[in-house]
Order: structure tokens, then C-alpha cells, then sequence
């Protein structure tokens, strides 16, 4: 199966779980994760008419950009360090990890210097509540939000989380509908904030984050199987 055919089979597949749960297909957007994937099998994924990629170390995406068309819309998911932070700003359509004060404290400080007025993130929780993930605990997450009012280049979208790392569907389902409930409550408890986008939802476990409410999916392996890499 070629490349274009496997992109055609995923989206032919969040189509049918999107209408299914009765939700506009079109509301679901998908990024796709392109870590350790080198740049013309990407720009291959751009040829077919994908534009939103998703990278989880800075250097790797600093490298891949140089050799890539200009107009694709970079997403930033992986755990973010602050020294990094300089590289990103400005420099990247989303933000997907944003998860402490202090990255929040240098994301604002970096905009600032670079006079640049918004950057957009989500907050990453970690809902799993698995030590391995990054993320900050549910119950920090609204005092979190509330914090970045004092940082006004900080654009919070909506909220990041990973399943947990398990084939049990119920625990699966039970992280991404406490987000998603988290989600809703924030959007009235924080309206200075937009909550536009809950971004949960992987190769392995994407069907079950549609039908639990999320309008942003990471997908890479069904896409660039590790065998092709």
C-alpha cells in the first residue's frame, strides 16, 4: 500500500467513526506525527495535500524544516525544555505541551523579545496519571489556565492528552472522556480562554478519542509504518 493510499484509508476511517458518532467529519483534523520519519517521505504526505505535521524534538523538526516547503503548519507535541523555547516560537502553528509555569514563563518571555503578540498551545494533562507521560495533573489544570492571563502572548486553544499505555479500551475511554469532561467544564469556568481544540487521540487508539469528543488526532505509524522508516 502506497503512502497516498494509507493517508486515503485513515481519512476514509475518521470519516466513518466521526458520522457515526454524529459529528461534521470536517471538525476533526488531523496532524501527522512525523518523528524519525525523514523529509521526502514527508514531503510526500505534502504532495497529497497534507499541511499539519507533528514533531516531538526540536532539533529533528529544526533540521526537517529547512528542507520542506514553508507553508506546512508545524506542531510542536512532544515534551518542550525551555532552552528550546526560542527555536519554537514564532515558529510553530501549535503548541501542544504546555505544562508548567515555568515554560509558560519563557514561552511568554521569548514572544516578548521577538515581538511576537500570540502563541498558540494547549495544555497537556495528564489524565493517565501514568509517570512515564509528562502533563500536569487534572485538578492543576484550571488554576493553570487561570495563571496565563498574566501572560497575554500565550494563547491557550484547548487541552493535549495521551491514553493510557494499555490495550484495556475501558481505561482508554475512561482518560479520554474525563478529559473531554474537563474540557467542557473549562470552557465555562475559563472564558477568556478559546477551548477550540481537544487533541487526544492516537494510531492505536484514535476511534475510541472520536467517540469520545476529540476534534484533533496525532496519527503516524498507520501512516509511516516503523518497517518503511
Amino acid at each position: 500500500m502506497t503512502l497516498v493510499e494509507r493517508i486515503q484509508n485513515l481519512k476514509q476511517s475518521t470519516n466513518r467513526w466521526t458520522t457515526r458518532n454524529s459529528h461534521d467529519p470536517a471538525s476533526v483534523r488531523l496532524v501527522i506525527v512525523t518523528k524519525t520519519v525523514p523529509p521526502e517521505m514527508i514531503r510526500s504526505a505534502y504532495n497529497a495535500g497534507e499541511r499539519d505535521f507533528g514533531e516531538n524534538r526540536v532539533q529533528e523538526w529544526r533540521e526537517k524544516k529547512e528542507e520542506l516547503p514553508t507553508d506546512i503548519r508545524w506542531h510542536l507535541i512532544g515534551h518542550l525544555q525551555t532552552n528550546k523555547v526560542k527555536y519554537v516560537v514564532g515558529q510553530v502553528h501549535l503548541i501542544h505541551s504546555l505544562d508548567r509555569l515555568e515554560l509558560a514563563d519563557e514561552i511568554e518571555r521569548q514572544a516578548q523579545k521577538k515581538g511576537i503578540h500570540e502563541v498558540p498551545c494547549l495544555l497537556q494533562v495528564n489524565m493517565s496519571g501514568e509517570e512515564t507521560k509528562s502533563g500536569m495533573d487534572p485538578d492543576q489544570v484550571s488554576r493553570f489556565a487561570a495563571a496565563m492571563a498574566n501572560r497575554p502572548s500565550i494563547k491557550v486553544k484547548g487541552l493535549m492528552t495521551i491514553g493510557p499505555f494499555t490495550e484495556d479500551e475501558t481505561r482508554i475511554r475512561e482518560c479520554f472522556r474525563a478529559t473531554r469532561r474537563l474540557f467542557e467544564s473549562l470552557k465555562t469556568e475559563q472564558r477568556s480562554h478559546a477551548w477550540e481544540i481537544l487533541s487526544m487521540g492516537m494510531s492505536a487508539d484514535y476511534k475510541i478519542a472520536i467517540e469520545e469528543g476529540a476534534n484533533m488526532l496525532r496519527i503516524g505509524s498507520l501512516i509511516f509504518p516503523r518497517n518503511l522508516k
